[in-house]
């Protein structure tokens, strides 16, 4: 299994053209001279390629090779996810996005400053970079092996090739250069899988034939309404738990918070989280399509299970036997898969420097000219670019101990929401109570998650738990990068019992169960130390749907509940409602304590300290 000349030539000109409007966006417009253009694309972006780069940013390689992997195996329940995504993008597009998007931030971690204060926003910053770096070099890496181990492709060839083009057009063309280039990516993305679909289910007599095939072997499944959050996948377990994983990561990440910034308008901003719903569902449909031509060919034309690969390796092997008498096609999808990668590790180094920019340098530096910044910026993303070269060499040397630390994204990500929900719904949370609520939630997460990799590693009797977190072989390591799939073992001999039990808990309800455990230690602590006064509570930082949700409560309960706090008119346009009530653009605080920037552009001061503000109690 070889590529040809064409093959070759497809995957260059993935990299040409991705290279190409990266230098299209150094050379044209202001050149990415503003931090404003390089790390907000001037905030001028519609919607529809907002949404499309959404969707690229974490629809990886992993994902593209790890979700047919778990339909062959283990059928189409993993399907039911897609009710996640309803709730999943509609509660980001009216409670998050508002509030980010009319405090007019640049990293999203300066929220947490003007909710709680600076020491709780370099706690975030840092478990966000803790989280993306560990992640962005082997997102890279583990499908470069898996390719490698298929068709020969030098592995570190493809390893540096990919990570220097993206570092160039990440560098030189800033944000708008990788949105931009996650649209093209993602149209070679659809089109490979739609190549395969087609074709696959042609060799096998048809996609009627291959469902009514799957459904005789038993690989169509039906709704499993069992609440166990213990079993790895039912219908509760992917369509409630999915919900927070997708807040998880369309609600509160810095890489996807800032495409929505990135946006014209506000309006635009919410148009881009609908216009990924059905974005979303197709990708899930082709995946799971995917999986089941592959596991009907498998059963017509079997390997010998001499020959029979990982999961990691299943789809890879799967196309260059169907598309290997049609010069191009396997090209075509080994573009698409490293379409997968581009899109994910460029947005990581864009978020990255956007962080350590915002959240690191400018606090320390107030004096910084603009062309410095901008200049420092793209030095960041360099470096970062440079830095996922060095992780994908780590992950080559760590051998199974990687599979332990490829986890920790999805750790991490649970109590990171569970932080920005206890600032949004919560008035009375405190400063102590958020930095304590978040630690305790990540001690939380490494136990249950590390606690259930070394159990599934060393189980009684040498049957691992049928869990989210066990692992696989220690080659597979492809189908356990995926954010939203990790690997699947086989059912237990026994049920497990005690911290057994707990270690056993579904992958899905890791976030729900960690961003819970940050709100409810967070509430705890802070009613310990003395709730926030309510004229130090910054109104715009509460989420507006607050009083909405209260609207049903007696009214002295409601004013308890929102600490007194008064928020503006829930259907009046934020600006002028901001105008009318402080007399300053956009609603932002007149000048107070701490840096006051002003943007390019945006006519309006922004203060990064947090001023003491006099309110009056809300009266609904």
């Amino acid at each position: 299994m070889e590529f040809t000349v064409i093959d070759y030539s497809i995957f260059a000109l993935l990299l040409v053209l991705s290279s190409a409007i990266g230098l299209f966006y150094a050379l044209s417009g202001d050149r990415q001279r503003t931090v404003q253009e390089f790390l907000l694309a001037n905030r001028n972006m519609g919607f529809l390629p907002v949404a499309l780069s959404l969707l690229a940013t974490f629809q990886s390689a992993v994902a593209i090779l790890g979700v047919p992997a778990e339909i062959y195996r283990f059928g189409t329940e993993y399907w039911f996810l897609g009710c996640s995504y309803f709730l999943g993008l509609l509660i980001p597009a009216h409670i998050f996005i508002p509030v980010f998007y009319r405090l007019r931030i640049t990293s999203t971690y300066e929220y947490l400053e003007l909710r709680f204060n600076k020491t709780v926003r370099v706690f975030g910053t840092v478990t966000f970079i803790f989280q993306m770096v560990i992640y962005m070099g082997v997102v890279l890496y583990a499908p470069a092996l898996a390719l490698n181990a298929v068709t020969g492709f030098d592995l570190w060839s493809a390893v540096l090739t990919m990570g220097l083009v993206c570092t160039l057009y990440t560098t030189l063309g800033g944000l708008k250069a990788v949105i931009w280039t996650d649209v093209f990516q993602t149209l070679v993305m659809f089109a490979g899988q739609l190549a395969v679909i087609v074709v696959g289910a042609r060799r096998v007599g048809g996609m009627a034939r291959v469902w009514h095939l799957a459904e005789q072997a038993g690989k169509i499944a039906s709704i499993d309404l069992n609440p166990d959050p213990f079993e790895r996948h039912t219908f509760w377990t992917l369509a409630v738990g999915g919900v927070f994983m997708m807040l998880s990561l369309y609600g509160v990440n810095q890489a996807q918070v800032q495409r929505y910034l990135s946006a014209r308008s506000e309006r635009e901003a919410k148009l881009s989280c609908y216009a990924v719903f059905p974005c979303q569902q197709i990708v899930l449909c082709l995946s799971c399509l995917t999986g089941l031509v592959m596991f009907v060919y498998d059963r017509e034309h079997p390997l010998a299970p001499a020959q029979r690969p990982g999961s990691d390796q299943l789809v890879l092997y799967f196309v260059m036997d169907v598309l290997q008498d049609l010069p191009g096609l396997p090209g075509l999808f080994v573009a698409c898969l490293f379409s997968g990668s581009l899109s994910t590790i460029s947005s990581a180094f864009n978020s990255l420097a956007t962080v350590t920019m915002e959240d690191l340098v400018r606090p320390h530096c107030p004096g910084l000219s603009e062309s410095r910044a901008t200049l420092l910026s793209k030095l960041l993303a360099l470096g970062y670019g440079l830095l996922c070269l060095g992780m994908a060499y780590v992950s080559s040397v760590l051998g199974p101990v990687l599979q332990a630390a490829i986890s920790i994204f999805g750790m991490v990500g649970g109590p990171l929401l569970g932080l920005f929900c206890l600032g949004m719904f919560f008035p009375c949370a405190n400063p102590t109570g958020a930095i304590v609520g978040l630690l305790v939630g990540l001690a939380m997460a490494f136990w249950v998650g590390i606690g259930g990799i070394l159990h599934s590693m060393g189980g009684a009797g040498g049957a691992p738990p049928s869990n989210g977190t066990a692992l696989p072989a220690a080659g597979n390591l492809t189908t356990l990068l995926a954010t939203t799939l990790l690997a699947p073992t086989p059912a237990p001999q026994s049920r497990p019992t005690g911290l057994q039990k707990f270690y056993s808990l579904s992958y899905l309800w890791y976030s729900a169960h960690n961003s819970t455990t940050v709100i409810l230690v967070g509430l705890l602590v802070s009613l310990l130390t003395g709730p926030t006064p309510a004229a130090a509570v910054d109104p715009r930082t509460i989420s507006p749907v607050l009083p909405r949700l209260l609207c049903c409560l007696p009214r002295r309960y409601r004013r308890r509940l929102c600490c007194g706090i008064s928020f503006p008119d829930q259907d009046a346009d934020p600006a002028d409602t901001a105008e009318k009530s402080s007399g300053v653009p956009n609603g932002l605080p007149p000048p107070g304590p701490g840096r006051q920037e002003e943007e390019e552009g945006q006519g309006y001061i922004r203060t990064a300290g947090v001023p003491a503000y006099t309110l009056q109690e809300t009266s609904f």
